[in-house]
Formats: structure tokens, sequence, C-alpha cells
């Protein structure tokens, strides 16, 4: 069973439906023992990050999921959920993350349109299982006002908007993205089928 993790925030229903589609086995859960029981996890994410750890500390999911990652339970974070797994965010000084992976996340600046929004490619940067069909240069769907700069070498894609950033990143068993698979049509489907794969 996939756990996604429900915190009162988010494309739930987009990210939700993609799987149903997919014949996965998933529960949209709050539960931490669902969190802790599950084969994989998915956090996605729409919205503030200061809100975020808010609430996923009020629902009590943000040390179960910190710990599920560190015991090697898959990970899938999109958007937000690729975001909180940093230290701190520019949108919400002084609140932290989980620090999964050190670095910050910092706001689009110069002359570019915020929020980044539409399709754009991505490029590559180390193989991966959640790669697995997916073209090198693939386009998918992007919405954010902020982007992830990671401190360690964790970059599994870049994408050019302005400045050329982290658009996926992976850790052993974590892989997350800024971009939203769930509406990024075939492509974005290759890789949530993937990810099931991984968890089964």
């Amino acid at each position: 069973m996939i756990a996604i993790i429900d915190y009162g925030m988010g494309n739930l229903r987009s990210v939700t439906n993609a799987f149903v589609r997919l014949g996965a086995p998933i529960a949209v859960t709050s539960d931490a023992a669902a969190v802790r029981e599950a084969s994989g996890l998915v956090l996605p994410g729409v919205g503030a990050f200061g809100k975020c750890v808010e609430n996923l500390r009020s629902f009590g999911l943000f040390d179960p999921i910190k710990e599920e990652i560190a015991a090697g339970k898959p990970y899938l974070g999109i958007c937000l959920g690729m975001q909180i797994l940093l230290d701190s965010s520019e949108e919400t000084p002084g609140v932290a993350g989980m620090s999964v992976i050190r670095g910050r996340v910092l706001r689009f600046k110069g002359a570019m349109k915020i929020p980044h929004m539409g399709w754009n490619s991505i490029e590559i940067a180390r193989q991966s299982e959640m790669f697995d069909g997916i073209p090198d240069g693939s386009y998918f769907y992007f919405v954010h006002s902020f982007y992830p700069a990671p401190e360690e070498p964790v970059a599994a894609a870049y994408t050019d908007y302005g400045v050329r950033f982290t658009s996926a990143l992976q850790k052993e068993n974590l892989f997350a993205c800024q971009y939203h698979p769930e509406k990024s049509q075939a492509i974005g489907m290759r890789l949530l089928r993937n990810f099931v794969r991984l968890c089964a």
C-alpha cells in the first residue's frame, strides 16, 4: 500500500486520480500509523512552505515521515513535497524544514515571469530507475515561485528558467521533483508508474 499523505493542503485529488488510473494500491491518509505501515510514501503539495511544516506537525506526521525516509522507505515528494526536505525556505524565514537534504529553497529573481507556470524540459543528470522510459529533454508541467538549491550532490535533473535549478533530486530511497507528474500527461504517468514499481 502506498500512502498519499493528506496534511490539509496540496493537490490530493489529481495525485490520487493518477495513481488510481495506474491501478496502484493506495490510501489517502493523515494517520502516522498508516505512514509507518505503508510500502511507499507520496507527499504532494501546493502552498506555502511554513504552512506545510505547521500542518505536518499538527497532524503528527512531520517526524514519522522523516523516520520512514531514514529507514529506507521509498518516498516521492512533489513540488512542496520536494522543498520541505531542505533546511529552510526564503518563503518563510525562520521556519525549519525536514533537513533530510542540506540546502535552502530560493525565490526566482530577475525578469522571468513568476510563478514559473507551464511546460518546461528537464536535463537528466543521473540515471535512475525513476527515469526508466523517460528520455532526456522530456517536458513536465511546473507551477512554482521558489526552487530548491541543495548543497549536496543529489540533483537528478535540472531545468532552466532564468537560472539552472534542480528540478528533481534523488538520495537513496528518496526521489522528489519540482514539477507535477500528475499533470504531465503520459510522461508524468510513466514516472509515477516507475515509483509504484519501486514500492512493490
